[in-house]
């Protein structure tokens, strides 16, 4: 009997060039789909919630595949983690309904952006986030997070390179966190065009420079022009943090 598997996933993007399998280039899909279909007897095609970019990072990555196994659900994840690099982890795994997608019946998604503001860059922060050594006025990169929050058309806020049929997506909250010398962006929206996150943190932090005006966010979503705003946000600092299905 074929069954659906359900897996929440941990990954370091580092050694990666992204979620999708690409030809002669380590990806987090391929990595996967090669050691599930050893663990499962059977070639397995893995269907994840989205795409991270090359050098990105996920907390809470879902993908399911579908596989006549008769492992128990809970030991699944047991089994595919004894065969992958150790930066890549199952943390759940659980039997869903046979018409579940992790892509198409995601809800909503929430991502970080992590940035360490201090003179001196901390080794231990390097991979996993933006070194920022300028001052930043915190004030007005809450103020401008907020700008973004609800439902826009984001087509300033999307890289080149994207087909997507329709640009508008609603971002329901946008915060920023502050730990000692670690910043944190959360955003949580109902889907995310490619590179948005980055370019929205990247033009937060030229906000929070001083590089930036707090009126450039309302004048790309009404112009849709990428180039006013600022830099894009470099991949190290991102994670997906979770997926949400109900």
């Amino acid at each position: 009997m074929v069954r659906n598997i359900k897996l929440t996933l941990a990954y370091d993007g580092t050694q990666y060039f992204g979620w999708q399998t690409q030809k002669n280039r380590p990806t987090i899909q391929e990595t996967l789909e090669t050691n599930i279909s050893i663990v499962m007897k059977e070639k397995i095609n893995l269907i994840g919630s989205g795409r991270t970019d090359r050098g990105v990072h996920a907390l809470g990555q879902v993908a399911n595949f579908k596989a006549t196994t008769k492992i128990p659900e809970d030991k699944i994840k047991i089994a595919i983690n004894a065969k992958l690099p150790s930066d890549i982890r199952v943390l759940e795994s659980r039997e869903v309904d046979i018409d579940f997608n992790s892509r198409f019946n995601a809800v909503d998604k929430t991502y970080i952006y992590q940035i360490y503001n201090s003179s001196v860059a901390n080794p231990f922060y390097s991979r996993y986030s933006w070194f920022v050594p300028q001052n930043l006025d915190l004030t007005k990169m809450e103020e401008a997070l907020q700008l973004i929050v609800g439902t826009h058309d984001f087509k300033g806020f999307m890289a080149t390179g994207s087909s997507v049929k329709s640009t508008i997506r609603t971002i329901y909250e946008a915060n920023l966190v502050t730990e000692n010398n670690l910043l944190k962006i959360y955003i949580k929206g109902n889907g995310f065009l490619y590179n948005m996150v980055r370019i929205i943190a990247g033009t937060i932090i030229d906000i929070g420079r001083g590089l930036k005006d707090i009126s450039s966010i309302d004048e790309v979503l009404i112009e849709k022009d990428r180039s006013l705003l600022g830099r894009t946000a470099p991949p190290e600092g991102l994670f997906l943090m979770n997926v949400n299905y109900e």
